[in-house]
């Protein structure tokens, strides 16, 4: 193992490339591979024991690929069998939570909105998150399957579409009486200009930032971080290979909005 073996990314599809992204920007000298699993999507309406089988198959071709850290791009999936695949293997394994605390940071008595998968929002995971902050501030769970959809189907572009579906969860949050919406899919982040185009006042908070943050602690801590002056290379890989091409194009569009 040393500083130049890539890190393993991957989620159910292709809602992590906007983690990947983050990570492209803030560790930019990191070699990357992400894989997304289309074939198998969505993970939020599939039971734990199938969405484990699927990461283990995974992070297994990640160990083969000789990464040297690996990131759970994926709420449902850190959810589902982060605490397994911890034990399983010996790199470390970085999962994502709803960035809860982030929100209730923000000021007393908040009044927040947490947007993210059916497994998400009722594993016991979530329950302990919550568990720590509602006794402080307002905090109503949301599941939003059809925003997964929508990226997954290419559909981002179609405004009227969008829109619509954007406005039948905000509805389902009185979002008018929100301090904030916590994105807790990585799909999510791809509606963020959207939403702060349909409620400019209140706060849009994702949790890529600080997975990269922690990854990036947890790499200099071994002595892994890639110093080199070069830029990293991203390597694409999906279940169904017709969603490279679409991978690459959601990549690009978050460079743009950047």
């Amino acid at each position: 193992m040393n500083s130049k073996n890539p890190i393993g990314v991957f989620d159910s599809g292709l809602g992590g490339i906007s983690v990947l992204h983050t990570m492209h920007s803030l560790l930019p000298n990191e070699n990357l591979i992400y894989l997304g699993d289309s074939k198998y999507n969505p993970y939020g309406t599939k039971t734990k024991e199938e969405i484990t089988k699927r990461c283990i198959a995974i992070c297994d071709e990640f160990i083969k690929q000789d990464v040297k850290a690996i990131v759970i791009a994926c709420n449902t999936a850190t959810s589902a069998c982060v605490k397994l695949l911890r034990e399983k293997y010996d790199v470390d394994i970085i999962g994502m939570e709803p960035a809860l605390k982030v929100a209730c940071d923000r000021g007393n008595n908040q009044r927040i909105a947490v947007w993210a998968t059916e497994l998400t929002l009722s594993e016991k995971k979530f329950a302990d998150l919550m568990d720590r902050f509602k006794d402080e501030h307002h905090i109503v769970k949301v599941p939003c399957p059809k925003l997964v959809r929508m990226v997954e189907d290419d559909k981002l572009d179609d405004t009227n579409l969008v829109e619509s579906v954007l406005k039948e969860y905000l509805a389902a949050c009185d979002y008018k009486n929100l301090d904030s919406i916590v994105l807790g899919c990585t799909h999510f982040p791809f509606y963020t200009k959207y939403l702060e185009r349909l409620c400019p006042n209140i706060h849009i908070i994702e949790g890529s930032v600080g997975t990269t943050l922690h990854t990036k602690d947890l790499l200099e801590q071994k002595g892994l971080l890639n110093r080199s002056d070069e830029i990293g290379s991203i390597t694409w890989m999906n279940t169904m290979e017709s969603k490279i091409e679409l991978s690459k194009r959601l990549f690009k569009m978050l460079e743009v909005e950047a």
